[in-house]
């Protein structure tokens, strides 16, 4: 009998990441994008992620939307446990965490009859056929219609390339014993080798050699999850799209919202060549020959019902936006599949100008004069590159703000006490979004150190580096660790000030902290 790792590594825990694609309030933006009625964000939904992982993201997303019921499964019981732990700490009673299988999760007693969200990140292109037939099956049964299903997954031709280096991994690892640290040390070394020897493999593939050469300083819990899994598949969206039509889905369009605008991605040839295609599967597969994508964040629903014009507008007015970066010194470049582009001042500018003062309706925006003239969907063009940047994130509706700020703040307490001692976590939770933000471990004692009592960025550093030194700990600068004690505390001192001055006013935005 096979053991229960099915050929999934086991023996290394995956990272502690945030996955901001999970947000419901993401997804359900997703679906307005592309005109559609997706499940609204600040309702009470039910929300279940298959592969949870570390529990990070479904953890957060918990406590940021304490409206919604989630659910989560990995089949590493010691993620698990960890997941829950988590929970506990910040006093989450609306996450449930299992340690089932995909093929018994589902007939589970205590999990909701039918789920609004399903989400999958990082799942489908390392299981076997046998599990993603089973995840369909789950989703069959278990996602409401109406529902959304997240997905993301390897994508070809992006990854043809890197296929051979992959299994020149996976091969001498099963050759070699121990743990799995080693054995990925190993097959570095041997791949090394080979490519020393003048392969032509390598020689031919300069794109792999510079992959080769991140893959090497890259984490070894990533690096486990990633390349050294015995089921591992890249796919053509074409066909992930005709899999989860056994489950009814239809294809809404991209999490990754710079896929959605044309202009910075595709030429004018391009474009007329997509015009072409009309099924949705080979339209998308086309895309990325266009653009030779790697990975693909995906959402698909249970039966499309679009908007009228007006609906459409109505909610796109109501809807409210955050900048999650400072306006101060922003960065007006964008980077596309065509290269950089300059962002036009004369719509980003007084767009930007308007989320500078906190987070803000399209309506109340509109409100004042500056963005009357411009037009509707120029408007709608620069929110998607915004987001797809990272510059702004969706908001849930200020109603319940209050409520859902007690959760984040327990939550986030119980993060930032992690951050004595470590930075697994590197993010905290906002009532603002229903998302997370990247906050790291000096940013999250500097909160500490704020909430503490600690008034100036001079009395944040000493805090942040009384920690670490009462854990013989030092700060890596470009590489280097800082050896004396006048070396980390200057360093620390100058962190604390550009945190005061740029970060600090968008967390206190976002009500992190």
């Amino acid at each position: 009998m096979e053991n229960w790792t099915s050929g999934y590594v086991a023996d290394i825990n995956y990272t502690y990441g945030f996955y901001r694609e999970l947000t419901p309030a993401i997804l359900s933006l997703v679906a307005l994008v592309k005109g559609q009625h997706g499940p609204n964000a600040a309702a009470p939904l039910t929300y279940c992620e298959l592969g949870c992982g570390q529990g990070v993201s479904t953890n957060l997303l918990a406590a940021a939307n304490p409206h919604i019921r989630f659910y989560a499964t990995d089949f590493n019981p010691s993620q698990i446990a960890g997941a829950r732990m988590l929970a506990d700490e910040a006093g989450l009673e609306n996450v449930h965490f299992y340690d089932e299988s995909f093929a018994d999760f589902a007939d589970v007693p205590s999990l909701p009859e039918s789920f609004d969200i399903i989400a999958l990140h990082g799942i489908y292109s390392w299981i076997s056929a046998e599990n993603r037939a089973t995840i369909i099956d789950f989703i069959r049964r278990k996602l409401k219609v109406g529902g959304l299903v997240y997905m993301s997954y390897n994508a070809l031709p992006g990854w043809a390339p890197m296929m051979p280096l992959r299994r020149l991994f996976v091969d001498h690892a099963a050759t070699t014993h121990g743990a799995m640290a080693g054995r990925i040390d190993q097959a570095l070394q041997h791949a090394e080798r080979l490519m020393l020897a003048k392969s032509r493999y390598f020689l031919v593939n300069s794109p792999v050699v510079a992959r080769f050469d991140q893959i090497k300083g890259g984490s070894k819990n990533y690096l486990a999850h990633e390349y050294f899994n015995r089921d591992w598949t890249p796919f053509y969206a074409a066909d992930v799209f005709d899999e989860l039509a056994a489950a009814k889905l239809g294809f809404v369009g991209s999490a990754a919202f710079l896929d959605h605008v044309d202009q910075i991605n595709f030429t004018a040839e391009q474009l007329e060549m997509l015009r072409e295609i009309s099924d949705p599967g080979r339209k998308e597969t086309m895309r990325d020959y266009l653009i030779n994508q790697q990975f693909r964040r995906d959402v698909f629903q249970k039966g499309h019902v679009g908007l009228s014009i007006g609906a459409a507008h109505e909610a796109w007015l109501n809807h409210r936006f955050a900048l999650c970066v400072p306006r101060d010194g922003f960065d007006m470049t964008i980077k596309g599949v065509l290269g950089e582009a300059e962002l036009q001042s004369v719509i980003y500018g007084p767009l930007l100008d308007a989320f500078a003062t906190g987070p803000k309706t399209l309506r109340e925006i509109f409100a004042g004069h500056a963005l009357n003239e411009t037009g509707w969907g120029q408007i709608l063009q620069a929110i998607a590159v915004l987001m797809g940047a990272g510059r702004l994130e969706p908001c849930l509706p200020a109603k319940d703000e209050a409520k859902r700020a007690r959760s984040t703040k327990a939550f986030n307490q119980a993060l930032m006490a992690r951050a004595r001692e470590n930075s697994d976590i590197q993010f905290l939770a906002s009532p603002v979004t229903g998302g997370g933000v990247a906050v790291s471990r000096f940013q999250q004692l500097f909160l500490l150190a704020l909430q503490n009592g600690q008034k100036t960025p001079e009395d944040w550093a000493n805090f942040a580096w009384a920690i670490l030194a009462g854990r013989n700990q030092g700060i890596v600068k470009d590489g280097t660790v800082l050896t004396t004690p006048e070396e980390n505390l200057a360093e620390m001192g100058s962190q604390a000030e550009e945190f005061a001055a740029k970060q600090l006013p968008v967390l206190k935005s976002l009500q992190v902290g």
